[in-house]
């Protein structure tokens, strides 16, 4: 999993030293000597994760933790702070500052990657999500206001086999006005999970992890709790668990015995989190709904998806999918427009079942359709566009009392960070002629000279033929 990492430290052997274990992991990596030069790489870079040294001079980590939470360029970047203080106080201060966790001096490496991986994976959940309301923005709707900083009713499910502890849990939790179900049975808590809507599950290991750490991996595979926070409790000898916890999916962790004032403030980063993802995903479904979905398919239009694309070339690669419905035509001279429709609603509906919640999928025009993977390399997205193919043509469309066997051919560009919305799709809509020129039902890749920077500027003659082809 390659990603943006900020190190902050005022020591330069500790940064060398992170620095390489983090390139050694493929790992992108800046670095920042001092509390100011890391907000201004924060703003600038945008890295995935910071990973923020405690003790420097002038501002010290908590101040620049509070900074960077209290801009809205940098408060969704997870923070974890690295420190040689072992009072547990501390890790409280830190915490309500917004930071993630606290990694002890010297690093162990399975825990700092460890707590990458689930830090990455929830990130990238939040990023998709903030994409898209970034596009509802950019198109003129006004988000509703941030969730209150209160998690007061917010619901959360404790489960652990010792005697008493899930009660302590749910007591400690209720400080904050979390209700709190207690349970002592691992199938009993995946039953409640996924019937009920909690803000939050507290998982705890008993001596051997194994029904506990089946269910963290469980509530990710299942989508009414995919996104659901878990933090483990755990006993200091359960490291090893702990780590395999993260990358079963689970979120954070506290030490027994647990500190009240420590498990609060975990707790409420992550209902926080959570807040802050569902108001992304209520944005995004208040403002588009109407004015950027396409009325016969259900799909984004394309004046969603050209400006979707625009923001995500700002921040990374894509790859963008034209795809085109082969002798669209004939279907409506021998069956008639309301057939026509109707086989654009079946195309529509499984292009969307095979793809990814974060991927876009959108109706361009016609019988055209736009697919924009972000961050996808050529052989993911070469996949993707030989899935979708199989996805139409391998079984024919139900329309009325009719079988109608259809395929689509497909255009592939893959475009680097800062290539205009408009030479990636000039270069996808050449490939898309040349394979429906090549036989029709195939994918082609676009060519680099392919890519037109202003294709307004120079006859689409240079680089491919009209964009249509006769009968589809």
């Amino acid at each position: 999993m390659t990603a943006r990492i900020l190190v902050v430290d005022d020591i330069a052997a500790n940064l060398r030293l992170l620095e390489a274990k983090l390139l050694n992991e493929y790992y992108e990596v800046a670095l920042a000597a001092s509390g100011p030069e890391a907000l201004g790489t924060a703003a600038r870079w945008s890295p995935d994760v910071i990973l923020l040294d405690v003790m420097m001079p002038g501002m010290d980590g908590y101040e620049v933790c509070r900074r960077l939470k209290e801009s809205n360029a940098t408060a969704h970047i997870p923070v974890v702070m690295i420190t040689a203080l072992v009072d547990p106080a501390e890790r409280v201060r830190g915490l309500e500052a917004g930071a993630d966790d606290f990694l002890s001096k010297p690093v162990d490496d399975a825990t700092l990657f460890a707590r990458l991986r689930a830090l990455l994976r929830v990130k990238q959940v939040q990023d998709a999500w903030r994409l898209r309301s970034d596009t509802a923005r950019d198109l003129g709707f006004e988000p509703p206001p941030d969730p209150s900083p209160s998690i007061e009713g917010a619901t959360a499910l404790v489960l652990s086999e010792l005697p008493g502890e899930a009660e302590m849990v749910a007591g400690i939790l209720a400080h904050d006005g979390v209700a709190a179900q207690a349970v002592t049975d691992s199938e009993a808590a995946r039953r409640s999970l996924v019937e009920g809507n909690f803000d939050l599950a507290v998982l705890c290991l008993p001596a051997e992890g194994g029904d506990v750490l089946r269910l963290a991996s469980r509530l990710r595979a299942q989508t009414a709790t995919r996104d659901l926070p878990v933090l483990l409790a755990a006993d200091v000898s359960q490291r090893g668990l702990v780590l395999r916890g993260f990358d079963l999916g689970a979120n954070d962790h506290v030490l027994r015995p647990i500190d009240p004032n420590e498990l609060r403030a975990r707790a409420r980063n992550q209902i926080r989190r959570k807040r802050y993802q569902e108001r992304l995903r209520a944005d995004l479904d208040r403002s588009l709904e109407m004015a950027v979905t396409d009325p016969l398919t259900g799909l984004r239009n394309r004046r969603y998806v050209r400006r979707h694309l625009d923001g995500v070339l700002r921040g990374t690669d894509a790859a963008v999918l034209l795809l085109d419905v082969d002798r669209f035509k004939s279907i409506n001279d021998n069956y008639g427009h309301p057939a026509g429709d109707a086989a654009l609603q079946e195309v529509a509906n499984r292009l969307k079942s095979h793809l990814r919640a974060a991927d876009v999928v959108a109706r361009y025009g016609g019988e055209e359709f736009m697919v924009v993977l972000a961050g996808a390399p050529t052989d993911y997205a070469t996949m993707v566009a030989e899935r979708l193919r199989g996805a139409i043509g391998t079984e024919p469309c139900k329309v009325g009392g009719h079988r109608l066997p259809i395929t689509i051919s497909i255009g592939l560009a893959i475009a680097r960070t800062g290539t205009s919305a408009d030479a990636v799709i000039a270069a996808a809509d050449a490939a898309l002629y040349r394979a429906k020129q090549g036989g029709r039902n195939r994918v082609v890749q676009a060519l680099p000279e392919e890519f037109v920077e202003d294709p307004s500027a120079q006859s689409l003659q240079d680089v491919a033929p009209p964009q249509k082809v006769p009968a589809g």
